[in-house]
């Protein structure tokens, strides 16, 4: 370096450059993809974290011979025939 040489920071614009702070249409539609995405992620966090505290709540009560009339659990086979 040079005596007198003035150094200046390379963060701070000059005076005759005029700093461009809108974005552009694609980068608004990127930050608000982002922002969906951030969203659906922290309902699927909060979803695992309430299955993991309570994981029969979200199991139905009935089973999958309630529906058959007039038959045990144990005759499934010949209502099919």
């Amino acid at each position: 370096m040079m005596d007198g040489e003035i150094v200046t920071a390379t963060l701070v614009p000059s005076e005759n450059m005029t700093p461009n702070s809108s974005m552009t249409l694609e980068q608004k539609t990127v930050f608000a993809f982002v922002i969906l995405l951030f969203i659906f992620l922290g309902i699927l966090i909060v979803r695992c974290f309430r299955i993991l505290l309570d994981p029969y709540r979200s199991m139905p009560t009935s089973t999958w011979a309630d529906g058959l009339d007039g038959l045990e659990k144990g005759q499934f086979d010949y209502a099919l025939a």
